[in-house]
């Protein structure tokens, strides 16, 4: 054998020594993350750092946030870390047990990019964790700030005593044992109205969430098509979100492309449609954070009850008051036809079905629509009122009621009889009802978001166009370029309220 021969079998022979090493320490590096992580080596924590501080602490839902600062290098911080992440998994997830109320984070100060950040806020030791609420984080903090917002926790050196520590701010009795869907701590949305400004999370949820159960069952046919983009016209003109009404606009702008008229007439229909919800769950309709996987406004005290149904109807009250007059009639068949090819649940699906049928004429005012709304609400409330009773399968915490209660709305009500029973019995003032739900699910639900401008910054109405199946047409295809570029709605709005004008309604679907 050559020497060349025995200096090549050397080289590989050194090669997969190496690599052997290499790989050694790969995995005692892997044992040694268990060790110290504990055995779940999950991160909780939101890693947070100069480029995406803000934006996540403004988009939260969270009531409150904390910040821990720390450096890699600290052997304070490692050793810190499965404390922290043991309280952070509480709240932090989509299974947290505690969602939407603490959103726990952490920031490297050992990063050179994070170098301003931490100065920003003063840090004079590691791990130092902030609490407060999230968007009070921007302006940062120093010690002589007697009136900010912000607060450095000073006992929370243990899982146990961060813990103890959150629950005396916020008056909660968490555990580190607790348990998902044992929310014996939730309060009855029935003591607050404000409580609907944290359902504009569970209306993004909603809409997420109905999006993948339509790609997830392939209901998009030939037959549903044009329900579909009706649906998504109402989302883009009305969302009350302004990243839901971008990813409405996204989907129906590629919409003719990814699903062509005459694409269930091809011989290749089943790869075709394959293909075309593949393309489509790389749409974000509400955003790439949505759905988070929990419930907000709308979570149950048990894991069957509320969530995805509580949401829609949400979004559908929320839609109804954003209407203008001209689209009434459009906004009533767009969701009766959403609900009647979409909801996967037969039978609350057919009940719907036969609410909308009873209508007898086509709805000219956007008053009218959203008290039928209103009252098919009640109607099915008033149904499952009794079914829930005699199954006991109602949430205890969370009964159906007639809405609005009188706690809610005095002036919605006339009298009651001792011995009336149901919502039919209920003399109700309906233009005080109207209000109250422009109220309640117009300014109310979005006033988080007005908070953090996250609506659309002119106020401008879109008027939804009346006629069209196709995804995008003129005006509709207009007004979807302009929601993509960000720019206002309202030249194109005043050129729809013209065209409304000399549109005559529509009849009923049945």
């Amino acid at each position: 054998m050559s020497l060349v021969h025995w200096i090549l079998i050397l080289n590989l022979w050194i090669l997969k020594a190496n690599s052997l090493q290499a790989g050694s320490r790969v995995v005692l590096r892997e044992i040694g993350h268990n060790i110290v992580g504990g055995s779940d080596p999950k991160d909780y924590a939101v890693e947070l750092n100069a480029t995406n501080f803000d934006a996540v602490l403004k988009d939260t839902p969270a009531t409150y946030a904390i910040v821990e600062f720390f450096a890699l290098w600290c052997p304070a911080c490692r050793n810190y870390k499965h404390h922290y992440e043991n309280v952070a998994k509480l709240f932090n997830g989509p299974n947290a047990v505690h969602p939407g109320i603490v959103l726990m984070t952490r920031v490297d100060c050992a990063l050179k990019i994070n170098s301003k950040l931490c100065d920003k806020f003063s840090v004079s030791h590691y791990p130092m964790l902030f609490w407060g609420p999230p968007t009070k984080f921007f302006a940062g903090w120093s010690s002589n700030q007697a009136k900010s917002k912000l607060r450095v926790i000073d006992d929370g050196r243990t899982a146990e005593r961060l813990l103890n520590w959150i629950n005396k701010q916020i008056g909660s009795s968490y555990g580190l044992e607790d348990e998902k869907f044992e929310n014996e701590h939730l309060s009855s949305n029935i003591s607050d109205p404000g409580q609907i400004a944290r359902a504009v999370y569970d209306v993004e949820e909603a809409t997420a969430t109905a999006f993948d159960i339509i790609l997830e069952h392939k209901m998009i046919k030939s037959e549903t098509r044009a329900p579909l983009i009706k649906f998504l016209q109402l989302l883009v003109a009305h969302h009350p979100s302004r990243r839901c009404r971008k990813g409405s606009a996204e989907v129906l702008v590629n919409f003719d492309d990814l699903c062509p008229l005459d694409m269930w007439s091809s011989d290749k229909h089943d790869v075709d449609t394959s293909n075309m919800i593949g393309v489509l769950r790389n749409f974000h309709i509400c955003g790439k954070d949505v759905p988070r996987g929990y419930w907000m406004f709308c979570r149950g005290s048990k894991n069957d009850t509320r969530g995805f149904s509580c949401g829609l109807w949400v979004l559908m009250h929320s839609l109804s008051v954003r209407i203008e007059d001209g689209e009434s009639q459009t906004a009533f068949t767009s969701i009766c036809d959403f609900i009647h090819n979409f909801f996967i649940c037969q039978e609350c699906r057919q009940h719907f079905y036969e609410m909308c049928s009873s209508v007898k004429g086509p709805f000219t005012k956007a008053r009218d629509f959203a008290l039928w709304l209103w009252s098919a609400h009640n109607e099915v409330n008033e149904r499952l009122m009794k079914e829930e009773a005699s199954l006991k399968t109602g949430d205890p915490k969370f009964p159906k009621i007639i809405w609005p209660p009188k706690q809610f709305c005095p002036s919605c009500h006339h009298s009651r009889g001792p011995k009336d029973k149901g919502g039919s019995q209920i003399d109700w003032k309906r233009d005080e009802v109207f209000k109250f739900l422009i109220s309640y699910y117009g300014n109310t639900l979005v006033s988080l978001y007005k908070e953090k401008g996250l609506l659309v910054g002119d106020g401008t109405t879109v008027i939804l166009e009346d006629s069209s199946t196709n995804a995008v047409v003129v005006p509709v295809g207009a007004a979807l370029a302009i929601a993509l570029a960000s720019c206002a709605f309202g030249a194109l709005a005043c050129y729809w309220r013209s065209q409304q004008k000399n549109r005559k309604p529509r009849r009923s679907w049945s």
